[in-house]
């Protein structure tokens, strides 16, 4: 099978787990990458344009390189870039995976696909009419809707998985920082929030994209994704500080003061992902696939931990 994004965050997960299962992978990368412990059991790849990857040989393809959702855009028009990535690499690496055998090819997209928030008790579904609102989100639907139409001419099986945000050892961003301030005994504003928020560990991630790699039920289907354990804003760093054998420094502020402060400071973004309610219904994945996630919230934020020293 090849394997694209193989070194990024998911992808340097997933690939051990392929190799454990028996898999034969070829993995591909835009920068060059230095043989390691898997240099003999992975065929790997540099390709300045992950659009000509080799596909010759392999029956499986997992495309997990994008542009990613950035929290500062550097973009004059950042839908045409997001596009340039997420919509046409992706078009023309799955028609070029139909000429070479392909049989089936994984795609990984976004909750963005959905929207941003969802109301109290009525979470996002797969069946969902799609929603997005920003430019990754975008790109991320049309992407989706390119390969369903190539499925459709062509007759190549297309999964479609939609993560909410994923955590795991060597995750960055938001998670990452609210790690390094607990850490710190930072005391957070955020003790009156009571919203509902999905996560996915990325362990329980990779484990769906095996499962979808060979069940029947997985063809052309889309499914949403989660560690089916929905916490509010306070219960996850609770649930963080617990794992870190730290106290939970939270402190009641006003919610609608904090979110008018936050868009006053220009994080009018990270309020909202903060105070929000994101949630998504995995009923479907569980029943078609007859799949459950196999590592609890608390386990996959210990495995964060386990990477980096308490500060």
């Amino acid at each position: 099978m090849l394997v694209t994004g193989a070194t990024g965050f998911v992808g340097k997960a997933l690939l051990p787990k392929l190799l454990a299962a028996g898999f034969r992978i070829r993995a591909v990368s835009r920068s060059p990458v230095k043989a390691g412990r898997d240099a003999a059991a992975i065929e790997w790849q540099s390709c300045s344009d992950i659009g000509d990857a080799p596909l010759e040989g392999c029956d499986t393809l997992i495309h997990l390189a994008a542009r990613v959702h950035v929290m500062r855009e550097t973009e004059a028009d950042a839908l045409a870039a997001f596009r340039r990535v997420n919509v046409d690499l992706a078009e023309r690496l799955a028609r070029r995976a139909v000429a070479a055998g392909v049989r089936r090819f994984v795609f990984l997209s976004s909750i963005k696909v959905n929207g941003e928030e969802t109301r109290p008790d009525h979470p996002f579904s797969a069946d969902d009419t799609p929603a997005p609102e920003d430019a990754y989100g975008v790109s991320k639907c049309e992407a989706e809707q390119a390969l369903r139409r190539i499925a459709e001419e062509t007759g190549m099986e297309v999964v479609v998985i939609r993560p909410p945000l994923v955590y795991g050892p060597g995750v960055k961003g938001n998670f990452r920082s609210m790690l390094d301030w607990l850490g710190r005994g930072v005391p957070l504003p955020l003790a009156l929030l009571d919203n509902r928020r999905s996560f996915v560990g990325v362990d329980n991630l990779c484990d769906l994209i095996l499962t979808c790699l060979t069940h029947p039920g997985a063809a052309n289907q889309t499914f949403l994704v989660s560690d089916d354990q929905d916490l509010s804003t306070p219960e996850l760093i609770r649930m963080a500080a617990d794992a870190l054998g730290r106290p939970a420094r939270l402190w009641p502020f006003p919610p609608a003061l904090l979110e008018r402060l936050a868009t006053l400071l220009r994080k009018g973004g990270t309020a909202r992902r903060l105070c929000g309610n994101l949630q998504v219904d995995i009923g479907k994945t569980k029943s078609l696939l007859s799949w459950a996630p196999p590592v609890t919230a608390i386990e996959g934020l210990r495995r964060i931990l386990d990477e980096r020293p308490v500060q």
